[in-house]
């Protein structure tokens, strides 16, 4: 079993109601997923924080997406809580959710920069080190930046993911999203 990462919408339901419904090329892999958790289980800079300090860019705006609870998460955290501890985790989750709120522009020119930034480096899966924990499968996951595996989001590289994931927000912005975050399953 693994951790899967799906991008999400404040105005999910449009998009799920869309004509143009969402394809696979808006889905990322659950090595995103492992990606985009290191943060918290690696000792030492995660890949993340290493490529932004690489090509010197502020990946700040991928890690806030992250901040950002659904209602029905809320609504399922609160049940096993104290009722005297509920007004602080709403007021929490308010607060989170208000500072990433209008991120897409933020969230997108992060995604653009990195997409630019990268495919002009060859040796990307040497550049980065796996603190010693190569749960992503570097020489695999960060090679071949620039070229797609097959067309199914599963057995994405690194390259691949960055694109789905501009293709969604593309995608989002085509009907009206102005706030977008990651949903973990």
């Amino acid at each position: 079993m693994g951790v899967d990462i799906y991008l999400c919408a404040t105005n999910q339901d449009v998009l799920d109601n869309s004509k143009q419904k969402r394809t696979h090329s808006h889905n990322l892999s659950r090595t995103f997923g492992y990606f985009m958790s290191r943060q918290g289980v690696v000792e030492g800079e995660p890949e993340l924080d290493q490529i932004g300090r690489l090509i010197n860019i502020d990946i700040a705006p991928l890690y806030e997406m992250e901040k950002y609870v659904t209602e029905e998460d809320l609504q399922s955290w609160l049940e096993y809580e104290d009722e005297e501890d509920k007004p602080e985790i709403i007021q929490r989750v308010e607060a989170d959710r208000a500072s990433v709120e209008g991120n897409i522009d933020r969230v997108a020119s992060t995604i653009e920069a990195i997409l630019i930034s990268l495919a002009a480096i060859t040796n990307l899966p040497q550049l980065l080190t796996d603190n010693g924990h190569d749960t992503l499968n570097h020489q695999v996951y960060f090679a071949d930046f620039t070229k797609d595996n097959d067309n199914t989001y599963t057995s994405n590289n690194f390259g691949q993911d960055l694109r789905n994931f501009k293709s969604f927000l593309d995608y989002a912005k085509g009907h009206g999203t102005n706030t977008v975050f990651f949903v973990y399953g």
